[in-house]
């Protein structure tokens, strides 16, 4: 009798919990037994800044797609500031939205997790308490990091500096140390013509005239990526419209650009002008073997943008 008590009692308080936070299961989710079957699944979002409802609207959407998916990866610019009440938010909303979310979640940083808007430059002591608050809420021991999921390899590079005097508000600095541990890392368990998956939420690019400059050591490290078609890169950071120009095949790996969940910039005719949309998009990803399907996504209307599938030669 006493541990009939104690279980309706656990019963009781689990419904008031998801009542309290008024957590359901979204209506046009798919059923468990109509999920296509893939080696693996996942979703990439960039450049949340903060904006928990977007990133609750993100949650349910890819939930309805495939709510037996086993990743989701958080590209950079998570928190508009790397300030604890905006970590404090976002780590309430990923806890309320836990049931509808993959066991997985990679958190990788970008350059926002650096800002406090009330502090103009950091200083070395500013930089370090940004990193620390990102590796405290990533739980991880630097700001680079990597996983296996399923047989196939998750790698996340990070800055390791911002908004500071040696590197400015929006490029990524990338170390020695860490471009050492990503030919390890690639190398590791390495197999001819399987999938690898990179992300850094800067594109490589360092030539101020071709758009943000993300990082200074770019040209670096795509010479390391280079080694490897299998790589496809996820980038995220300059906002961009999510297109199917956004996936860049075989040069000689793919780059693909992850869209925002806070905002779009949207380009529009004859190129006269840009504004800033409020649109929320991003990428779910299934692969199979050498084959790997990415799919943009409109995560506010609930529509796909494109399909392109990637073969990996030689597997």
């Amino acid at each position: 009798m006493k541990k009939i008590r104690l279980l309706l009692f656990a019963v009781i308080v689990s419904g008031l919990l998801l009542f309290d936070h008024q957590l359901t299961i979204p209506e046009s989710a798919v059923p468990l037994s109509q999920v296509p079957y893939s080696d693996l699944s996942f979703a990439v979002l960039g450049d949340i800044h903060s904006n928990n409802n977007s990133l609750k609207q993100a949650i349910r959407d890819l939930y309805s797609i495939n709510p037996a998916m086993n990743a989701l990866i958080l590209n950079g610019d998570i928190v508009d500031q790397g300030i604890k009440r905006q970590y404090d938010a976002i780590k309430k909303t990923l806890y309320i939205n836990r049931l509808l979310l993959p066991k997985i979640i990679i958190k990788n940083i970008g350059n926002h997790e650096f800002f406090n808007y009330n502090i103009e430059i950091n200083g070395p002591e500013d930089v370090k308490l940004f990193i620390n608050r990102y590796l405290e809420f990533a739980e991880k021991e630097k700001v680079y990091h990597d996983t296996w999921i399923n047989g196939y390899h998750f790698i996340s590079l990070g800055s390791e500096d911002g908004n500071s005097l040696t590197l400015d508000s929006i490029r990524a600095f990338i170390s020695e140390a860490q471009k050492e541990w990503l030919k390890d890392k690639l190398a590791e368990n390495y197999t001819l013509g399987k999938p690898m998956f990179v992300f850094l939420h800067q594109p490589l690019n360092s030539n101020p005239s071709s758009g943000w400059v993300g990082s200074d050591q770019s040209e670096e490290i795509r010479k390391i990526l280079s080694q490897y078609p299998e790589i496809i890169l996820f980038n995220s950071h300059t906002h961009a419209d999510l297109t199917e120009k956004s996936v860049v095949l075989h040069q000689p790996y793919t780059k693909v650009h992850t869209g925002a969940v806070h905002y779009t910039i949207v380009q529009h005719a004859q190129g006269q002008n840009r504004t800033r949309e409020a649109l929320i998009k991003g990428l779910y990803i299934e692969v199979n073997g050498n084959i790997v399907v990415i799919k943009g996504r409109d995560l506010k209307e609930r529509s796909w943008i494109f399909s392109t599938i990637i073969p990996i030669p030689g597997y």
